[in-house]
């Protein structure tokens, strides 16, 4: 990963206000913002199921705040302050004490939860050593309401299990931010990359939060989707969104491979519905659907700033093992004892890795958050630019990868669109087929299925013969 250019500090004078970030693509929901304004503002659901500011405010040294300002710092300045003495680094994965591939061994915490059970043991810990008095993390919204999931605050071990399994939902930090600030105490705080960047960013700015986040849990992470994912699963399940009481995301299975995930609806009737994600028209992660389009401009893959991060071992032996298997990224010297002490006491089972064993996991992402952000940003584009550690570039890529990551763009921004007028007029065969059309061109490009497929790698190798005769001829 190249540094083409380091984010400047931002003067006062610097004009930025989270409606331009918002306008230009590259708000992400995460509540910081909010979090800034005194109660002056709230987040809120757009037409799209994207969480944004509801109001028109520009908090104090805004431009410093947000994740993706072009202002803000950095992922490698904000790691090197906090984890300057580590013992490795690597471009892709920062900096970092040790990384481990394995699972719990002890209690249910495997079991309970979409992987290895390691982000909710390692809360669990911090809580039982009090190492910290809470812990906010995201579990399902109780009573009624337009939301599934939100951001709590566990101070018991029993209310973190409330919190085990993935949510590929939109949430933000405002509330349990108030809550740190109004409480005295030490706390820890899981969530996605840039959330985890945006706390780091605002700790600088917030002495009293400072003082009070203790631990920062990353996950890695893929994008965000917005709330339509989930009404999706239910309109190809034939269930109405308002009948949804519960949603999981990966149904466990111990029989099948970890990565044949299954969505599972629990209907306020009492009834269930299962869908395997490769039968839903919207289950391919790779293509896109209802993801934010911030996360075009994520280069995080791992949470760099995190002092503990996890992610799914989409490896083998590890991928076709259903009872999950994480691999684990440790930058706190704190959190590295930690955890070997419990590996020397049996109640973890976790192998050492380097990093590109780590690397190798998230293959497919960090080809979309390094070549495939170096590809859009070297589109024009209106509005605030973003910094990255990336460097703009399209050439060097052929003109299939290029066609795949135009794809990936192409549909994030029309599967919000066309489930908006899907859902207006009351017709989810509308969306449904739109989805199924550009799924089995994405997959036809992307991997060569079908008669699309058969097309592409026809023109391609068609391709490939006359670059070999016009090189043997010049």
């Amino acid at each position: 990963m190249s540094s083409p250019e380091r984010p400047a500090p931002a003067s006062k004078s610097v004009w930025l206000s989270p409606g331009q970030m918002a306008k230009s693509g590259l708000c992400i929901g995460c509540g910081i913002c909010v979090a800034q304004s005194g109660g002056s503002a709230a987040m809120r659901l757009d037409r799209y199921g994207q969480l944004k500011p509801a109001t028109s405010h520009r908090p104090d040294g805004f431009a410093e705040l947000c994740p993706f300002s072009p202002h803000a710092r950095s992922e490698d300045q904000i790691a090197e302050a906090r984890f300057g003495s580590a013992r490795f680094y690597d471009p892709r994965i920062g900096r970092f004490e040790i990384a481990y591939v394995g699972h719990v061994r002890e209690g249910t915490f495997r079991a309970d939860g979409s992987s290895g059970g390691m982000a909710s043991w390692t809360a669990t810990e911090l809580l039982k050593r009090n190492l910290v008095d809470g812990v906010a993390h995201v579990v399902p919204c109780s009573g009624a309401g337009e939301r599934l999931f939100e951001y709590q605050i566990a101070r018991t071990a029993d209310d973190l299990r409330k919190g085990a399994k993935s949510r590929y939902y939109p949430v933000e930090l405002s509330g349990v931010i108030a809550e740190m600030k109004r409480h005295r105490g030490r706390y820890a705080v899981v969530g996605i990359p840039c959330f985890i960047k945006a706390l780091h960013l605002l700790c600088r700015k917030e002495p009293v939060l400072e003082e009070r986040l203790a631990f920062t849990i990353g996950l890695f992470c893929g994008h965000m989707k917005s709330t339509r994912f989930v009404e999706s699963f239910a309109w190809q399940m034939d269930a109405e969104m308002n009948t949804v009481e519960s949603v999981d995301y990966r149904l466990k299975d111990p029989g099948r491979p970890a990565n044949w995930y299954t969505a599972h609806l629990r209907l306020k009737d009492g009834s269930t519905r299962n869908k395997d994600w490769w039968h839903l028209v919207d289950g391919d992660w790779g293509a896109g659907f209802f993801q934010n389009s911030a996360c075009n401009f994520c280069d995080d893959v791992v949470a760099e700033t995190a002092d503990i991060s996890f992610g799914d071992a989409w490896v083998e032996p590890y991928s076709s093992d259903g009872r999950g298997t994480n691999v684990v990224v440790v930058r706190s010297p704190l959190l590295r004892a930690l955890v070997a002490d419990a590996i020397d006491q049996g109640r973890l089972e976790l192998s050492e890795v380097d990093s590109a064993f780590v690397i190798e996991t998230q293959a497919a992402g960090f080809r979309q958050r390094r070549e495939g952000l170096a590809f859009r940003l070297a589109w024009p584009r209106s509005g605030i630019r973003p910094r990255k550690r990336v460097a703009p570039k399209w050439k060097g890529l052929s003109a299939r990868r290029m066609l795949v990551y135009w794809l990936r763009s192409t549909i994030s921004a029309g599967s919000h669109r066309v489930f908006w007028l899907a859902r207006a007029l009351k017709i989810p065969a509308a969306y449904i087929r739109w989805a199924s059309a550009m799924l089995a061109l994405y997959q036809g490009v992307a991997y060569s299925r079908g008669w699309i497929g058969k097309l592409i790698d026809g023109i391609s190798m068609r391709g490939r013969r006359a670059s070999k005769d016009d090189g043997t001829g010049a």
